[in-house]
């Protein structure tokens, strides 16, 4: 039984959550949040005792019966939590991005390393069913040798998104705090991390961020555009762009994603990410003159943290490593680094 213990119980801890509660091969065993509300509400909905929900991390570390730690907090705290959980010979599952920069990030490889535990960035997009059908497709050979890449990232407005208290959202308009804007650093993350499992790690970027203003002191790092160069030739782009009148289905927050993945013989489409926006199915296939449309893939959001969730606990048990390893999060943060150099100077920024 792998004993887990997470460390932030905000929104999105209910979909890291979820694979825990059914896997018999792992449990919660304790809360962490400096909200103690919170974080008892949670463990309630875990089945976690009360004795074991801390409002401090380092009380949660010191448990000794405790295998793996979950950190889902803000991203300047990553850095400093994974340190103390590896220090305390945790496990230790980090949301994205893993950092706020890369010294921070070579910090924390190095850091597992030493002490023999495994670090995973935690990118659940990589595992979202889709996404997998279409990698498979093209690992099939279905478009032949994939040239470019195009994601859309669209946000708006939904009645039936998840409620997200403000204050929850406050710091990632704080770049000392996130690292970068809302859209393009925090939620890009998703999208750069798609480009590198479709094209690899970009050699160059090129972004244009532009700002929105929501009201004082709270800016959007939109519309955005980037360019990737891959090696070999191939290149790609993803646009983010808030769109406050749009409205989008969803059960989660207010966004919906498409990637199209252009080859030497065929184009697939993925069709959704966090919402829909269209009625499209969620994987379609153009090649040899016709379409192919994969009507059959579950699509839910939920799926992704599902499958990821449960990727880490298989790696933990076969001792193979996991993905997003430390050095691949690490190469998703260049990435992401470069994209806001490249911004800053009006350069092509290298990875």
């Amino acid at each position: 039984m792998l004993r887990v213990g997470i460390i932030g119980a905000g929104r999105i801890s209910d979909l890291h959550a979820l694979e825990y509660l059914r896997n018999d091969r792992a449990q919660i065993t304790a809360v962490c949040d400096i909200d103690a509300e919170t974080a008892q509400r949670r463990a309630a909905a875990w089945n976690v005792p009360a004795a074991r929900v801390f409002p401090n991390h380092h009380d949660l570390l010191a448990l000794p019966d405790l295998d793996l730690v979950e950190i889902l907090l803000p991203h300047h705290l990553h850095h400093p939590v994974t340190l103390d959980a590896l220090a305390a010979g945790k496990h230790v599952s980090v949301q994205k991005p893993m950092a706020i920069s890369l010294a921070h990030a070579d910090e924390m490889i190095a850091a597992a390393a030493a002490a023999g535990l495994t670090l995973r960035v935690y990118e659940n997009f990589i595992f979202y069913p889709p996404v997998v059908h279409a990698r498979e497709l093209i690992d099939a050979g279905e478009i032949g040798d994939p040239l470019t890449i195009r994601v859309k990232s669209n946000a708006g407005f939904s009645p039936t998104a998840w409620h997200v208290p403000l204050s929850a959202w406050a710091w990632r308009f704080d770049p000392a705090i996130c690292g970068g804007g809302p859209l393009l650093f925090d939620d890009g993350h998703h999208k750069f991390a798609l480009a590198w499992l479709f094209m690899g790690l970009a050699e160059e970027v090129h972004a244009w961020i532009g700002q929105m203003e929501l009201m004082p002191g709270r800016v959007l790092d939109t519309p955005a555009i980037v360019s990737w160069k891959f090696p070999g030739n191939r290149l790609g782009s993803l646009e983010v762009v808030y769109s406050p009148q749009l409205q989008i289905e969803t059960s989660y927050y207010a966004q919906d994603d498409r990637v199209e993945i252009t080859g030497t013989k065929g184009v697939i489409w993925v069709n959704g990410g966090h919402g829909r926006l269209t009625d499209a199915p969620p994987v379609t296939l153009s090649r040899d003159g016709q379409t192919r449309a994969f009507d059959d893939i579950p699509a839910g959001w939920e799926l992704s943290f599902i499958h990821a969730t449960r990727h880490l606990i298989d790696a933990l048990h076969d001792g193979s490593p996991p993905s997003l390893s430390g050095a691949e999060g690490r190469t998703i943060l260049r990435s992401l680094l470069a994209a806001q150099e490249s911004a800053s100077t009006g350069q092509s920024a290298r990875v």
